[in-house]
């Protein structure tokens, strides 16, 4: 006998099933890394807690960034004195950008139009115009550039002077400095809050973040850490990835080994992750329940569960891991 109501009953299981598998590949995410002693990119699933691939990019890679559509990756590879374009899918390189000198880190205007490049030896920000894939302009700022970021407005773009101890606002349209503000010994990372109200400014051999009122230019709290059993000199903070909400941010501290949480709107500290040796930088999932640290010395990326506050795994990727960016 032909049991019609159980051959529906098993296309509908199938289908359920079909659905299930469909919706978890395609919201399955990719983390990529860059390993500045492999002169590779390590490619993660950080789901299975499992290193994919490793595909070769140029010399000492650094920077790392996706356009806003997902579609494009950016990797500076700063040995090789450019900025290389890369299917973000097929990680196929497309193309390169004319990046200037030593390109160690970028940002990325909001609406991906522009490339905004810090050239440490020569003391400039160059400006990139992606769709023509040329040089605009190269904007003088301090000494030893490096960490940069634009608004989410795209009002502000800011270079930090590592040598200088500045950080340089720069307007957006004109493209000329507007103000410097005086910062702690050594910026190395710089950030806004996602309503563009603040900057936040790590210092790394302060050992201090500064956060920055945008409004009046100044610092509004400058937070310091300490944690116990660990020499002064050893918290060196560098990345930092603040929620969209700005409920916290996550600080990674370099040779201190640890990640801090820090209270977004009172500035306390919360509490320190332990991770790996030298985290350099933080990167949020999409839909920032985890964060994951590219951890220099110990070469893997630690994953954090933020809705459990725990580390949950370390997983070994290649040599130095430096820049993140997550793909959705």
């Amino acid at each position: 006998m032909f049991h019609f109501d159980g051959v529906i009953f098993m296309k509908k299981k199938l289908l359920s099933f079909a659905l299930l598998t469909f919706f978890s590949v395609a919201h399955a995410e990719t983390v990529f890394i860059t390993l500045e002693k492999d002169n590779a990119l390590a490619v993660l699933n950080p789901t299975d807690g499992k290193l994919l691939k490793t595909v070769p990019v140029g010399k000492r890679p650094r920077g790392i960034a996706l356009s806003p559509d997902n579609k494009t990756l950016y990797v500076a590879t700063s040995d090789d004195n450019t900025i290389k374009i890369f299917d973000a899918t097929t990680l196929k390189q497309t193309g390169n950008l004319p990046s200037g000198e030593d390109p160690e880190t970028f940002a990325l205007s909001p609406d991906g139009k522009k490339m905004y490049v810090s050239n440490e030896d020569d003391s400039l920000v160059t400006v990139i115009d992606l769709a023509k894939k040329k040089v605009s302009k190269q904007i003088k700022v301090g000494v030893e550039p490096e960490g940069i970021c634009v608004s989410a407005d795209n009002q502000w773009l800011i270079s930090a002077s590592e040598t200088t101890n500045m950080v340089h606002w720069i307007d957006v349209k004109t493209q000329t400095i507007v103000e410097n503000t005086l910062v702690d010994a050594r910026p190395r990372f710089v950030t806004f809050t996602p309503d563009s109200s603040q900057l936040w400014v790590t210092s790394e051999m302060a050992g201090s973040l500064m956060v920055l009122d945008t409004k009046t230019k100044q610092p509004i709290k400058t937070i310091t850490f300490s944690i116990q059993g660990l020499a002064a000199d050893k918290i060196q903070p560098v990345g930092v990835a603040i929620d969209k909400e700005r409920k916290r941010a996550y600080v990674a501290l370099g040779t201190a080994n640890r990640v801090a949480v820090v209270n977004a709107q009172t500035f306390e500290i919360e509490r320190y992750f332990l991770v790996g040796s030298r985290v350099w930088n933080v990167a949020f999932s999409p839909d920032q329940k985890h964060l994951y640290t590219a951890n220099g010395i110990s070469n893997d990326v630690s994953i954090i569960d933020l809705e459990s506050q725990t580390v949950t795994k370390s997983i070994g990727v290649g040599s130095y891991p430096w820049g993140l960016a997550v793909k959705l």
